[in-house]
């Protein structure tokens, strides 16, 4: 029966390796925080959008220069979570367009169902 043991990237630190092993959990929790901060107007759609827009071209810009370690996952984890936030608008979008066509829908039913007399 084979084992199978963790590889260890070579020069990398326990912080590292930690941040590496949990940045998806990390970056998953900061865009549900300030998802849910977008949401109910605390931060602007706009400003939010446009933070959002500059730390994922920061990875983008900065991520080949950077050796592998926290610098480099803790700006991950900032473009991760900012690119989340970015859907936030565009699902509430989706989601009250729905609503409305729902709601839309449901009235013509009642209407029908007035006209015709059923009760």
């Amino acid at each position: 029966m084979a084992y199978q043991t963790p590889v260890l990237e070579h020069r990398s630190s326990r912080s590292s390796r930690w941040l590496q092993a949990y940045r998806t959990r990390i970056a998953l929790w900061i865009a549900i925080a300030e998802g849910l901060l977008v949401v109910f107007g605390v931060i602007d759609v706009l400003p939010a959008l446009l933070v959002a827009a500059l730390v994922v071209g920061a990875y983008f810009w900065l991520a080949p220069r950077l050796r592998p370690g926290v610098p480099r996952d803790a700006l991950w984890i900032g473009a991760v979570s900012q690119a989340m936030v970015a859907l936030v608008p565009l699902l509430v979008l989706v989601v009250g367009t729905l609503a409305l066509i729902a709601v839309g829908a449901l009235a013509a039913v009642v209407l029908v169902l007035l006209l015709t007399g059923h009760r």
